[in-house]
């Protein structure tokens, strides 16, 4: 199973917390998703589909199913010294680790 994620330029730099409409369905942007991007424009956050949307008004009208997504795990692209593994001052290395506001879930 494929792992999806997203950047801050793919979601198109939302600067508020809140749920937004993608192309792949609902995502749900925490503030300390955005503190995270903030600090690190360019890190990489993990799709993670919840189980059920959010609860919504009792209407007379049919509600569209769609996904609902939040941000999990985050991988932060971060510069690696030659002289640390002997590469090219280009080549990044992902460091993976979890939102406060997953971790807390």
């Amino acid at each position: 199973m494929p792992v999806n994620k997203v950047t801050w330029q793919q979601v198109g730099h939302v600067t508020e917390p809140g749920r937004y409409m993608f192309r792949f369905g609902w995502l749900t942007v925490a503030a300390d998703d955005l503190a995270i991007w903030t600090q690190f424009p360019d890190a990489s956050f993990t799709l993670v589909q919840t189980s059920a949307p959010p609860l919504a008004v009792e209407t007379d009208e049919a509600i569209a199913e769609t996904d609902e997504f939040h941000l999990g795990a985050f991988e932060l692209h971060v510069a690696v010294s030659p002289s640390m593994i002997g590469a090219h001052p280009a080549d990044e290395m992902p460091m993976e680790t979890q939102s406060e506001a997953q971790s807390s879930a």
